[in-house]
């Protein structure tokens, strides 16, 4: 079924791969800039961190419907309105992860390495660019461990309730639904070949990155 249907499949996973791919860059990228925010003003830091974490305890088959409504007015284009709903979606699972993790990796420091560039009078910005930041890196990746498999399936969610028919998600619903269920299974393939893929990817750039960073 894979072999006859390749080039249908490969246009589905595309779909499917350019959402999780926008989706987890940009909601990781705004993750971690909120823990950089809380990091920078520890007073109210932690509170923050934890109101956008509570957004990791939505259910994605809540959220995706919810971000199908609210994008209505987004385009004209069906297509548009379908690709932000989703990209959106994955944001929000991929940023409430990467600000928890990231925040951890910017304020457990070790006491002696703060307090010498106290002494040296750095200052905020100097503690967060050579100490705050290399420290957190680790703890990025960590969050992207977890993060990774989150955007695909989120992404797969997603289009189960996308306006736009187009995706692994979708394909899997309509063919299921069609009785075409060698068909769902190949795309099923798909959807496990994309988490596989991408999370390998993710442990050969933690693997290349950290060895650097050591």
């Amino acid at each position: 079924i894979m072999g006859d249907n390749v080039n249908k499949i490969m246009t589905n996973v595309w779909a499917t791969v350019f959402v999780a791919l926008i989706g987890l860059a940009a909601g990781s990228l705004l993750g971690y800039v909120i823990a950089v925010i809380a990091a920078l003003f520890p007073k109210w830091g932690s509170s923050g961190v934890t109101i956008v974490a509570a957004f990791n305890a939505i259910p994605i088959v809540a959220l995706a419907p919810v971000m199908t409504n609210w994008t209505k007015g987004v385009s004209e284009d069906a297509n548009t309105r379908s690709m932000v709903a989703k990209i959106l979606v994955v944001m929000i699972v991929c940023m409430a992860n990467m600000s928890i993790n990231a925040y951890r990796g910017l304020t457990e420091v070790q006491p002696f390495s703060e307090e010498l560039m106290q002494s040296l009078v750095a200052g905020k910005k100097e503690v967060l660019v050579k100490l705050r930041i290399p420290n957190s890196i680790p703890y990025i990746f960590t969050a992207l461990k977890v993060a990774v498999p989150s955007s695909v399936i989120s992404a797969l969610v997603s289009e189960y309730f996308a306006e736009y028919i187009i995706g692994v998600g979708r394909q899997i619903r309509e063919n299921i639904v069609l009785a075409q269920y060698s068909t769902a299974w190949a795309y099923i393939v798909a959807a496990c070949l994309i988490g596989i893929i991408m999370y390998a990817v993710t442990m050969i750039a933690e693997n290349i990155l950290l060895k650097k960073h050591a």
